[in-house]
């Protein structure tokens, strides 16, 4: 119940943000195509040799499998780009990344925990102005970040997502414009998209934050409510188990009872 309402609440706000987000990405994916990407320090692609990757958990447990899925999604992506030769940092999002990267061998930063049950945009704006800081000064050369995306009460989907450097349509995959058509911007392009890029990125720290929150609170409810279910199931079956052995026991002091009486006559 706990959860069910907090879901309503988790889910409220997501489904009210995601389109700004989405649009939001939209836009800078299809200016970036205007412009010589060269000129955006957050657009440029360079050899890589450092890659950051954002895991995002939860801050507590008994949420089913919430938190195993985007560990284990998380560790085949490590070892895939470790494969490649490259260097892997790990970023982390939440209490239970936290306690199972710090027992590992990769490097980690200083991560972001117990922010859920108090989530606002300032979060996202933070996280967003460390990990462009960041990526300006060199520590990193791209930056993944790994997390539940919302889909219903009863299914969440584990999203790996580009953060750094930042996609344009075609490199997402995308076939033409979603934004359709042909624009003229005023301001000229570059110094839109100069203007969108850090909005941009805290939208899109913030939306992930959101999806993050919504998701493990349908997991957390599909979780009780099994975890109700099961123990409903086990208090029928103990009771039963119960009765018969009370009833067996009954029944043999009665018998030992009858067999006293008739040995006394």
């Amino acid at each position: 119940m706990v959860a069910s309402a907090k879901l309503k609440r988790a889910q409220g706000r997501i489904l009210a943000f995601r389109p700004y987000g989405l649009k939001m990405r939209d836009v800078v994916s299809n200016l970036s195509r205007r412009v010589n990407r060269d000129l955006h320090l957050l657009l440029q692609k360079r050899p890589t040799t450092i890659v950051r990757v954002v895991v995002v958990t939860s801050d507590r447990g008994l949420c089913g499998a919430f938190n195993a899925n985007i560990i284990r999604r998380a560790l085949e992506f490590i070892r895939e780009r470790e494969a490649r030769g490259v260097k892997v940092e790990i970023g982390l999002v939440g209490r239970k990344g936290r306690e199972f990267f710090r027992r590992r061998h990769w490097p980690t930063h200083a991560p972001y925990v117990d922010i859920f049950d108090r989530l606002t945009y300032e979060h996202g704006m933070e996280i967003a102005q460390a990990a462009t800081e960041q990526y300006t000064k060199g520590m990193f050369d791209e930056a993944h970040v790994i997390y539940n995306e919302f889909k219903s009460a009863l299914q969440q989907r584990v999203i790996v997502e580009q953060l750094f450097p930042i996609e344009s349509l075609d490199e997402q995959g995308e076939t033409g414009e979603k934004l359709g058509g042909s624009y003229l911007y005023e301001p000229d392009e570059h110094e839109l998209l100069d203007a969108l890029l850090m909005k941009h990125l805290q939208a899109q720290a913030f939306r992930i934050l959101l999806e993050s929150s919504a998701a493990e609170q349908a997991a957390r409810m599909a979780a009780m409510d099994g975890a109700t279910r099961n123990a409903g199931e086990l208090i029928t079956k103990l009771t039963l188990y119960y009765n018969k052995t009370r009833q067996a026991a009954i029944t043999k002091e009665l018998m030992d009872i009858v067999g006293g009486a008739e040995a006394l006559k």
